[in-house]
């Protein structure tokens, strides 16, 4: 049988140097064994992943198109994805991932984020830079060093690559802030909505209404993760129950996040973790991406 969790025997965080800061906030090195397969089902969300590792190898699948995944893979960049994904991986697993805002991706990808959406590239298929670096990184002694390589070659990126159009990065920080809608950021722009949304879907990935879904479908994920929330609904129970102290029930989080309702929560849980509220603060419960 798969294995339910690996053991994570490293996690060390990096700080960028401050001149990358606006555009990466953490390096997080680990190192996890494996001794089983461990399958995991990686939410959706706002954001490209970058993951530069040398140990065992990851299968990436959409179950929505094959075509996206990627087979036998430890250094690719994934995203942004309006779905969830599965990855499987069996052995020890060390790297460093980079965790990117769209912007911020293609300010240091230096490519349009339409290329990348929902869809997992090997490194080998983005610039042969990204190679280099994950072998330095392998040859690495230790994780400060590491660090440093990756703030040399991100520093280096950021110089020779141009700026994002500062319209459209204007219009990502009112839609990721949350409470503006898109047709308020196109009028604010001078822009048709249609315009807005193919310069969005070109440049960040995805079109500008289905981020500001993600990035409301990001702050309730994280919220599970600091608040257990325990309604027992199967999603049917009573609106609002929860366990004394165990923080707020799914009709609350629902309003808290910008939800018009707790149904409403939960098909936007279904499509974007695969998986309903309840279901994903069950025990080994797992994806590795953020909230």
């Amino acid at each position: 049988m798969p294995a339910e969790a690996g053991v994570l025997t490293e996690a060390v965080v990096g700080r960028p140097d401050p001149r990358l800061r606006p555009y990466v906030d953490r390096y997080l090195g680990y190192r996890e064994h494996t001794p089983a397969p461990l399958v995991r089902q990686e939410v959706a969300g706002a954001f490209v992943v970058l993951i530069l590792g040398w140990g065992a190898a990851l299968d990436v699948t959409d179950p929505r198109a094959a075509g996206r995944g990627a087979s036998g893979v430890n250094a690719f960049v994934a995203g942004p994805f309006d779905g969830c994904c599965t990855t499987r991986t069996e052995g020890e697993g060390v790297g460093v991932q980079v965790l990117l805002t769209p912007p911020a991706a293609r300010r240091l990808l230096g490519l349009p984020l339409g290329e990348l959406a929902n869809r997992v590239l090997p490194v080998d298929r983005i610039g042969g830079w990204l190679v280099r670096l994950r072998d330095e990184l392998a040859e690495a002694p230790d994780w400060p060093g590491r660090f440093a390589r990756l703030d040399a070659a991100l520093t280096t990126r950021l110089a020779g690559n141009g700026p994002v159009d500062p319209r459209l990065l204007g219009a990502w920080r009112s839609l990721a802030a949350g409470g503006v809608g898109v047709g308020a950021v196109a009028h604010e722009l001078g822009w048709s909505r249609r315009h807005l949304a193919a310069a969005f879907r070109r440049e960040f990935g995805q079109p500008p209404k289905t981020v500001a879904r993600l990035v409301r479908f990001q702050r309730a994920y994280a919220t599970l993760g600091r608040e257990l929330v325990s309604a027992p609904l199967d999603d049917g129970g009573a609106a609002g129950a929860t366990v004394a102290g165990a923080g707020p029930g799914w009709a609350e989080l629902a309003a808290r996040c910008g939800y018009y309702d707790q149904s409403h929560l939960i098909r936007d849980f279904r499509q974007f973790a695969g998986r309903t509220p309840t279901a994903l603060v069950r025990p080994r419960s797992h994806s590795s991406n953020p909230g």
